[in-house]
């Protein structure tokens, strides 16, 4: 493999999202969005919610991530292992508004009862807004 290139994978408990080489990658972490370019330190952090930017031969990608971790290995190697991944162009907008609407009712009904895991609601309702915000922009959406 050459020094300018690096091996990139990203995975869901579901599916292999992405996997190939590229130039560098953006990664939005829990300490702020890392870029990693060929000969990175080797790294491990938390993803946050936000959008993946990826530059390989074709150009640049986008994808939406929410939760999980990120590894850049000393082999010019990164792996993320996301909670959840969607390439841009794969993203349903209608489903994904569906999603959150549903959310925040299932919020507001949670507020009137006991045991409710809110932290897990808002979690919800943050990965669907996010899918919403990358879909749209990499849909020229407004």
């Amino acid at each position: 493999m050459s020094d300018n290139i690096l091996q990139f994978k990203i995975a869901t408990p579901e599916k292999v999202v992405y996997e190939d080489e590229i130039k560098q990658a953006s990664i939005p972490t829990t300490s702020g969005e890392v870029t990693i370019l060929p000969n990175h330190i080797p790294l491990v952090s938390v993803l946050q919610a936000g959008e993946i930017k990826i530059t390989d031969k074709d150009g640049e990608h986008v994808l939406a991530v929410a939760g999980g971790f990120l590894e850049v290995r000393d082999n010019n190697e990164i792996v993320i292992l996301a909670d959840n991944a969607e390439r841009a162009e794969e993203i349903d907008l209608e489903r994904a508004e569906e999603a959150r609407k549903r959310a925040e009712k299932e919020l507001e009904k949670a507020k009137t009862e006991e045991n409710i895991d809110f932290a897990k609601l808002q979690a919800v309702i943050d990965r669907e807004m996010n899918r919403i915000k990358v879909g749209k922009k990499y849909k020229n959406v407004k």
